[in-house]
């Protein structure tokens, strides 16, 4: 006799995904109860498929933590008509005393605490945003690729006793060709050749990096022009904030910005005592370095920001000011977007600021329609001002 299969009609089904490389460990949950268990190959659309063949029907509703995959699994199932929220796995609770950890328990404690409703899914960019943040992002490989390049060329002279060890010279295409005039051993010069011809074509990947970057920037001249009227934001810095973070009308308010910039103060307070710690730390660490860059570069150009760096930096000291000061600098841009202006220095401070000079803004501008313009000085200063002399060579 043939058992009757349940039937899932207008029912909630919360589906717990715990991800991996190859497999997906599913649970799911319909009225507090696990109805299905079961570990299937990681593919996306057949794993969409699958939950609608076995809850026809049904409403369903996944979680899965955000990870190495991205969101691929997460445009497969709302594709579908599957609600899905992608979670921070840090913002899931777990017992002190629970030593236990699988995939089955993982994804079956998701399913439970969604079905509960204790998830609260992170913003998802769409395919198109996470396009646009791979220029920057790889640039900054490539940056750190070439640098790593330089340190292992030195070691090897420094090694024989051809440079001194107190040498400060950067490594440059002059630095090369005057490194091949040497007489050297065959084995150090054939090194020394591999390690040079690679330093080379980076640099020649990063000179057309910047191409593409100005490029982007030009599609996008809205949002370029209120990143670039901050003091100390150049052409690298805007295009890294710019794709990560957008307009920043996402944010509800200025709280939300800084919880997602991870520059938000930890707190430990219990009755009268109030407690607070180092910053969150969440989120992008490059955007949260940059932003400190930024603060940084902006103190001199703004009186109002200099002053309260200055009274903070006498009493906690000159990390936590200027923590604060990257705070108050994109609560500001935040409001340049909201209010549809650009950054004007010294409008909030009582102090009038230096400002920044106009000659910076159209410059600035003018990059975008000459791709091959020279550029402004940025944070970056050292490496950009290094590519241009060596595409001038």
């Amino acid at each position: 006799m043939t058992e009757q299969r349940r039937s899932y009609t207008s029912e909630g089904v919360y589906v717990g995904v715990d991800v991996h490389k190859e497999t997906y460990t599913v649970t799911c949950v319909c009225h507090k109860q696990i109805v299905k268990t079961a570990t299937v190959q990681a593919e996306p659309a057949s794993l969409a498929a699958s939950l609608q063949r076995w809850f026809p029907e049904a409403m369903l509703a996944s979680a899965y933590e955000a990870g190495f995959s991205a969101f691929v699994l997460h445009r497969a199932l709302t594709k579908v008509g599957i609600s899905n929220i992608v979670v921070n796995p840090a913002s899931l609770a777990v017992a002190a005393n629970d030593k236990v950890k699988t995939d089955r328990r993982d994804s079956k404690r998701l399913a439970v605490d969604l079905a509960d409703g204790r998830l609260r899914g992170i913003y998802v960019p769409t395919e198109e945003e996470e396009l646009a943040r791979l220029l920057p992002r790889t640039r900054a490989q490539l940056v750190e690729h070439r640098a790593t390049l330089a340190r292992q060329i030195k070691a090897k002279l420094h090694q024989f006793g051809l440079i001194t060890p107190s040498s400060r010279r950067l490594l440059s295409h002059r630095y090369l060709r005057e490194i091949e005039s040497w007489t050297l051993p065959p084995e150090l010069h054939a090194s020394l050749k591999m390690l040079a011809e690679q330093w080379r074509f980076v640099t020649r990947q990063l000179i057309e990096m910047r191409r593409l970057l100005r490029e982007q920037a030009a599609a996008q001249a809205e949002l370029e022009k209120v990143y670039r009227s901050v003091p100390g934001i150049g052409e690298v810095v805007a295009r890294t904030l710019a794709t990560a973070l957008g307009d920043m009308t996402r944010f509800a308010h200025e709280r939300a910005l800084f919880s997602y910039t991870g520059l938000t103060p930890s707190e430990y307070s219990s009755g009268a005592a109030v407690r607070r710690g180092p910053i969150s730390r969440q989120g992008s660490s490059r955007v949260r370095h940059l932003l400190v860059e930024t603060a940084w570069r902006a103190l001199p150009y703004d009186a109002g920001l200099q002053t309260m760096f200055e009274r903070m930096a006498a009493t906690r000291g000159k990390k936590r000011a200027i923590v604060a000061i990257a705070r108050r600098l994109i609560g500001r841009m935040r409001a340049c977007f909201r209010q549809g202006t650009i950054y004007a220095v010294g409008t909030l401070a009582s102090v009038p600021g230096r400002p920044w000079p106009e000659a910076c803004l159209e410059r600035s501008y003018a990059l975008m329609a000459q791709p091959h313009a020279e550029q402004l000085p940025t944070i970056m200063n050292r490496t950009e001002q290094e590519e241009e002399e060596e595409e001038e060579e």
